[in-house]
């Protein structure tokens, strides 16, 4: 199974962590964990090149982790992430609801 962990402050996603396989199929063949990770690891691209945020971003494809967390950022490149990471959390909750014994989703308010 994916968890999925994402984090707001102040009504803004913060961060985003995914961890695991899905499990759904073998490596490779496996439907569940391709989605998550493309709606995941395009909003981390648009973080990055869109809203040209310099974000924390670790990854270890062998255990099946990723990392992203938000510093600092003007006001733009915050209106510019809110877009960009609420559209994968719909994204993510839509896999979730379709693929539910594979993904656990969690969304934490107010962190900080």
């Amino acid at each position: 199974m994916t968890q999925v962990v994402v984090k707001r402050a102040k009504g803004h996603i913060v961060s985003v962590e995914c961890r695991g396989h899905s499990g759904y199929a073998p490596e490779g063949e496996d439907i569940v964990c391709a989605a998550l990770s493309s709606v995941v690891q395009t909003a981390i691209l648009g973080v990055f090149r869109v809203a040209g945020v310099n974000a924390e971003y670790r990854t270890d494809e062998e255990k099946g982790e990723l990392f992203l967390s938000l510093g600092k950022m003007t006001e733009r490149e915050r209106r510019d992430c809110d877009v960009i990471l609420e559209t994968m959390l719909l994204g993510i909750e839509d896999l979730y609801e379709g693929f539910s014994a594979f993904i656990k989703l969690e969304v934490k308010d107010d962190v900080y």
